[in-house]
This record gives structure tokens, C-alpha cells and sequence, in this order.
């Protein structure tokens, strides 16, 4: 692993421990060079899974488009950083199930299942999710979208 400071390529592992319900592992480490300390994630990488468009075109699942729609749902709201990560984990989860089958999902799903998780996670990042993803013309439809919290 290159030290994100000086480029040296030796570092030892200080702690590690899992995250995302034990799918990742965190580690801390610290260049033997600098000393400078940086932390790295370990994913699995699983099948690549295939996202449907409404045109029919297919885009390969983008873990870091998800998070730039989710950090933008939900900036400015009262959440850490960790739980934010969770969330997308959950989803990730989610959406992997989801197109597990076939290794292919559709836009629609993909939208829905986020907007499920973001339901009980943060009401005003739900609707700012829902406002941009079901394209809201006006404000009628933001009122509609209201009731599902009623």
C-alpha cells in the first residue's frame, strides 16, 4: 500500500477490525517512512452486477455513483459520516441481492430499494432523493410524497 503523503510503499498494520456487518475490514496503518498514519478499507469483490436503464442501455453498478446520490440527499443532515457509510453498505447489500440472479438490476429497482432504505433513515434526504429520482414537476407532487410519512 503506497503512503498517501510520501509514496513509500511499506506500512504496518495498527488495528484492524471489520465494518459493514463484517463485509469489509478497516485498517489503520502507518508508513514506515513518514509515520504518517492513513486508513484502508478491504472489500470483496464479488460478481460485477449490470444496471438496466430506462432507455436500455447497461452501466456497470457504480458503489461510488450511489454515494455521490446519497451524500447529496443528504448534505447538511445530522448524520456521521459512519452511519452514512452503514446506510450505502445496506443498500449495496441490497441491490447486490437484488440483481444476484441474473447480475443485472433495473434502474427502477435500484431507486426504489434506496429510497426504501432512506425512508426509515432520514425523512428530508428521502424526499430530496425522491424529488430528483421520480423528477418532481411541481409542488403537488412533493405534498404527495409527503403522505408516506403520515
Amino acid at each position: 500500500m503506497k503512503c498517501p503523503s510520501c509514496g513509500h510503499e511499506e506500512d504496518r498494520v495498527i488495528d484492524s477490525r471489520p465494518v459493514r456487518e463484517g463485509s469489509a475490514i478497516r485498517r489503520r496503518r502507518e508508513c514506515s517512512s513518514c509515520s504518517t498514519r492513513f486508513t484502508t478499507y478491504e472489500y470483496i469483490e464479488g460478481t460485477q452486477l449490470t444496471v438496466v436503464k430506462t432507455d436500455g442501455s447497461r452501466e456497470v453498478f457504480s458503489r461510488a455513483k450511489l454515494a455521490r446520490g446519497l451524500e447529496r440527499a443528504l448534505i447538511k443532515r445530522p448524520h456521521p459520516e459512519e452511519e452514512i457509510r452503514e446506510l450505502l453498505g445496506r443498500i449495496e447489500r441490497a441491490i447486490l441481492a437484488g440483481g444476484a440472479a441474473t447480475g443485472e438490476i433495473s434502474s427502477s429497482e435500484l431507486g426504489e430499494i434506496v429510497l426504501e432504505e432512506l425512508r426509515s433513515f432520514d425523512e428530508v434526504g428521502y424526499i430530496r432523493f425522491a424529488s430528483v429520482y421520480r423528477r418532481f414537476q411541481d409542488v403537488k407532487e412533493f405534498v404527495h410524497e409527503l403522505k408516506v410519512f403520515d
